[in-house]
């Protein structure tokens, strides 16, 4: 009983895909396909526990 809500919703989003159209920005697409947009952050500086971002507890 319990995969029939699911599958239900399911159903639902994926009608609304095919059907409802999207409004899409297909230079921004572009861009971002050909890596032309914003520059790429530094993912280690994310992170807190890399070199030079760890601080110790007091």
């Amino acid at each position: 009983m319990g995969r029939g809500r699911a599958k239900a919703k399911q159903t639902k989003v994926a009608r609304d895909l095919k059907y409802n159209s999207q409004e899409m920005d297909l230079d921004r697409l572009a861009k971002e396909l050909h890596n032309e947009g914003q520059p790429a952050q530094d993912q280690e500086s994310d992170d807190p526990y890399a070199d030079g971002n760890y601080i110790p507890r007091a």
